[in-house]
């Protein structure tokens, strides 16, 4: 595959290997093992002085094609799959930091992150500082000499509010620690953090890499030293591993994914300019409009403003329980990235663990609805919408 070819061009042809069959769509590989053709085979490939499959659990032909497509979609040099987003974040910080570190994150990043760094990672001498997502100088304040890790969402998760990679890749850079984004909103079908300075993607490519809520999964692209170098062999020894039927899907979904990215952020703005007018509704968050803080931002980092926005619902949480309950065709669920639409409220299911004082800092209020939307008719979901705005 050439660098050269476009995004939609490396989602349907990237990455694939054929077998001695010259199949046409990716071989699907269900073995836990592989054969070897001699005792002195096995001993040189579990050595690492050949290439070739051992184990699925860190070699399997399928994992490594949606391994090499992805990668090749970010820019990467390299990519290691795991079994879902949230390993990819564990793998991450367990191969790049150690006891007496210390990590700086965005405040505004998924619910379960902050708890894998306050309650699992803490207790092993590992300390992290939140700052504002959306201000350079609250990183740089929080920068100590113990520094190894800047982890951010952009957009983030549910407020849409968009950091600014090239400024906090400078200010990483300076201090010696590695900046990882989550990238899970945009996918490299709308942003290429690498290409702006991030050291580390981490995908979860559950969401929009799937694309139709089918299967688990997670990823983490960079160069080859910092990824397959020291994530190959944590997935030899931990285990998290991405199963190779999710590998087989996920690729399918890597085919449309640029085509169902665009069409969904396409009808998240249409719906987005269409709730800011509505009287029932207090603020939307999507930084395709021009009200949001970091539109100017958004437009010159991605390609577009994504497929989830966020708004806040007149009437605090009775008001936003009554619009989820009273819709009929759009799915209740926290799943995001699905060419079905879904609505949740954060403050109560993706956010609801954090303190109350945290989901403050992050500006996620009783009234917020997040919506993430999918391919239906954009006047359907007008009309389900409107039908629980006006049930307040």
């Amino acid at each position: 595959m050439a660098k050269d070819h476009q995004l939609s061009t490396k989602g349907v042809r990237a990455g694939q290997v054929r077998t001695e069959f010259n199949e046409h769509a990716e071989a699907l590989f269900l073995t836990s093992s592989f054969v070897f053709d001699s005792a002195a085979q096995a001993a040189a490939r579990f050595a690492n002085n050949e290439e070739g499959m051992v184990y699925s659990r860190y070699t399997n032909p399928t994992v490594s094609m949606f391994q090499d497509r992805l990668a090749a979609m970010e820019g990467a040099e390299s990519c290691v799959a795991t079994a879902s987003g949230m390993a990819a974040i564990l793998a991450t910080a367990m191969v790049h930091l150690k006891a007496g570190d210390h990590v700086v994150c965005s405040n505004a990043v998924f619910g379960a992150t902050i708890q894998l760094f306050n309650n699992i990672l803490g207790r092993f001498g590992i300390e992290t500082s939140y700052v504002s997502p959306t201000r350079v100088e609250e990183w740089e304040k929080a920068v100590r000499k113990n520094t190894r890790l800047f982890f951010l969402e952009t957009p983030s998760n549910p407020l849409t509010e968009v950091s600014d990679i090239a400024a906090l890749a400078k200010v990483a850079k300076k201090t010696n620690a590695l900046l990882a984004v989550d990238n899970v909103f945009c996918t490299p079908a709308l942003q290429r953090p690498l290409e702006l300075g991030a050291d580390l993607v981490v995908h979860s490519a559950t969401k929009y890499l799937d694309g139709q809520g089918r299967v688990m999964g997670g990823a983490v692209c960079g160069s080859k030293a910092l990824v397959a170098d020291l994530l190959v062999p944590f997935l030899r020894t931990a285990g998290p591993a991405l199963a190779p039927f999710n590998a087989w899907v996920l690729l399918k979904g890597l085919e449309t994914l640029e085509l169902r990215v665009l069409a969904e952020s396409a009808a998240a703005l249409e719906l987005a300019r269409w709730l800011q007018d509505h009287p029932s509704v207090a603020r939307v968050h999507y930084p395709g409009l021009p009200s949001h803080p970091q539109y100017e931002l958004a437009k010159r980092q991605q390609r577009a403003a994504g497929a989830v926005l966020s708004f806040e619902v007149k009437g605090g949480r009775a008001a936003a329980w009554r619009l989820i309950d009273a819709t009929q065709l759009i799915s209740h669920t926290a799943n995001l990235g699905d060419v079905k639409t879904t609505i949740i409220h954060p403050a109560t299911t993706t956010h609801g663990r954090i303190s109350p004082e945290a989901r403050r800092a992050a500006g996620i209020t009783d009234g917020l609805v997040r919506l993430a939307v999918g391919l239906e008719a954009v006047q359907d979901l007008k009309a389900d919408l409107s039908r629980g705005l006006e049930a307040g």
